[in-house]
């Protein structure tokens, strides 16, 4: 998205399998290919191992935090950015929140894409500027709580042609419990088509992302050079305070 950022999509061509094969990208060891980027910590520093791997699943946990949260949100980056691909994983919400964390994160989670270069965030800032995927779990009230909803740091996108400038977008997807393991699916087609599916069924749909120019940390992309338009970006897993789990997280590299 910014410098780096043309180099790397361009050599995405020879990065994975022929076109139409699903990739393993967590190996279920280790954070292999992963790189973490938690709030007033260096890119890299695994701040109390808040990501980490047990029994073949990557676990976002806070039990090494001292003291309340204190907004120390986390991202894990994945290796290279991309721009026409499909990106499945099973995800859960367990636990508790951390202490303090805010009350709209707890239960919330999600993986972030046209993500900026985690090299260019702020040591203090929040979220890279990106679209989020949502991931929620219902809190037992009865109340409706869908998943794979769209929430957006830094950026704006299109349905239909229209400009959605709203914050949070919920998809249609039905509430899940703690514990329950959901299967995510992301396709993306550039900046033309980007969907949603849950356990297999399309949730959400929309296209043509693009940079809110009101925002701090995109204005400051915007001013390093980088296009208003969102057409590639990184992938990264959050930790915003709840803990989750992730799991079979596969990619599929699109020719187009």
């Amino acid at each position: 998205m910014v410098r780096g950022f043309v180099l790397a999509v361009s050599l995405l061509a020879g990065s994975f399998a022929d076109a139409g094969e699903w990739v393993s990208i967590f190996n279920g060891k280790d954070l292999a290919g992963w790189t973490p980027k938690i709030k007033g910590h260096p890119l890299g520093e695994n701040f109390g191992d808040t990501f980490r791997v047990e029994e073949g699943v990557l676990k976002v946990r806070y039990d090494q935090y001292t003291g309340p949260f204190r907004g120390r949100f986390g991202h894990l980056f994945y290796k290279e950015p991309l721009s026409h691909y499909r990106l499945r994983l099973e995800y859960r919400v367990v636990g508790e929140q951390a202490e303090a964390g805010p009350e709209w994160a707890n239960r919330n989670s999600g993986v972030m894409i046209f993500g900026q270069d985690p090299t260019t965030m702020a040591l203090d800032q929040d979220f890279p500027v990106s679209i989020e995927v949502q991931l929620l779990g219902g809190k037992g009230d009865g109340q409706p709580r869908p998943t794979a909803n769209v929430c957006t740091p830094g950026t704006h996108f299109h349905q239909a042609g229209k400009l959605i400038t709203t914050h949070c977008n919920s998809s249609t997807s039905p509430t899940f419990a703690d514990g329950e393991w959901v299967q995510l699916e992301l396709e993306v087609h550039g900046a033309e088509k980007i969907i949603h599916r849950i356990n297999g069924e399309v949730v959400f749909e929309y296209e043509a992302p693009v940079l809110d120019e009101k925002d701090a940390a995109a204005k400051k992309l915007i001013a390093s050079g980088a296009a208003k338009e969102l057409t590639a970006g990184t992938i990264s897993l959050q930790a915003e305070s709840h803990p989750v789990e992730f799991r079979k997280i596969e990619l599929m590299k699109l020719t187009e």
